[in-house]
């Protein structure tokens, strides 16, 4: 089972959603969990409902069973001075270069260093062992990038292999790619039923394969509930709309006649059923992209109250029941 569980999938999926249920899944029976964020944006805050994580890592949850979800909000400035004061030993001089913006310059110019330095700060807490010897963390997740750049965001060896050949930089790159390239590695894509994600998702898996990263599974996200069946629908389709009127009038919705309540009522429920028609061709248009992905699925479904804290452990407890894992 893979200990490192990377999250992606295009803006607007939900990804960040699908990580910290995910988090918390992995924590049922007494596990411990680190959630870990990359992107600076806060997500992970939001999420749980609480105040902007520091560069730390903290205690935000509880899974089902005593497990534990800590999370850690990655900041790309401070984890190069704790690199730098790791391999040069800086004290005060690291502080002072932070100051002179020199440590936002070398991140800027230098976006691999970055993704190395972010990467890294994951790999490390995916080896790092208390006195005992036994692992910190049984899981580590991270809300990575968005599908578009995943494969370059964790391919940190590439990243680096034109700013340094040897040295600490490329040891470090080296460290992570022994992690990121294993079986201890599985990445995870976020989707929905619509085509411009999972055309998306097709991309990223693609492009992940090519690099020799481990894909684990697709995950189809705010997935509507099936209220007709196929079969359903054509008879909806093949059915007079003097026949639904006397249905309606039937269920005491009105009486049938030219005008009357259930008449009114024909058009209106017609038109539905047309536009769920139009959205179930689509979804399993979709589903069979996915299925020829040759990647295990599992769906989520839209929540009807809204995502709060009940329905993320709801997602959880969703997760928890498929083994995604």
């Amino acid at each position: 089972m893979s200990r490192l569980q990377v999250v992606s999938g295009k803006g607007g999926t939900g990804k960040t959603t699908v990580a910290a249920a995910l988090a918390l899944a992995l924590a049922t029976e007494g596990k411990r969990t680190l959630l870990v964020e990359v992107e600076g944006r806060q997500g992970i805050a939001q999420v749980f409902e609480t105040e902007a994580l520091p560069y730390e890592e903290r205690k935000i949850a509880v899974a089902p069973g005593g497990g534990e979800v800590y999370a850690l909000a990655i900041d790309a400035e401070l984890a190069l001075l704790d690199y730098l004061q790791m391999f040069y030993k800086l004290g005060g001089a690291g502080r002072a270069l932070r100051k002179l913006g020199a440590i936002d310059f070398a991140t800027t110019i230098a976006p691999g260093v970055r993704d190395v330095l972010l990467t890294g700060k994951a790999c490390e807490a995916v080896r790092r062992k208390d006195k005992s010897g036994r692992f910190v963390y049984d899981y580590v997740v991270m809300d990575a990038p968005p599908t578009g750049r995943i494969t370059r965001f964790l391919n940190v060896n590439d990243e680096v292999a034109g700013l340094a050949k040897i040295g600490p930089i490329h040891n470090q790159a080296q460290a992570v790619m022994r992690v990121l390239k294993s079986p201890e590695t599985a990445v995870h894509l976020v989707t929905l039923l619509e085509e411009m994600p999972v055309q998306e998702t097709a991309d990223g898996i693609a492009e992940l394969r090519a690099a020799g990263l481990p894909v684990g599974r697709v995950i189809v996200n705010m997935v509507r509930p099936q209220v007709l069946d196929a079969a359903a629908l054509e008879l909806v389709a093949a059915v007079p709309r003097s026949s639904v009127a006397r249905a309606l009038s039937s269920a005491g919705l009105g009486g049938a006649r030219r005008g009357g309540h259930a008449e009114r009522l024909v058009d209106p429920l017609l038109a539905q059923a047309e536009e769920y028609a139009e959205r179930y061709a689509l979804e399993t248009e979709q589903r069979a992209v996915l299925a020829d992905l040759d990647v295990p699925l599992h769906e989520l479904p839209l929540l009807a109250e809204g995502m709060d804290l009940a329905g993320l452990y709801a997602l959880a407890r969703k997760l928890r029941g498929q083994d995604v894992s």
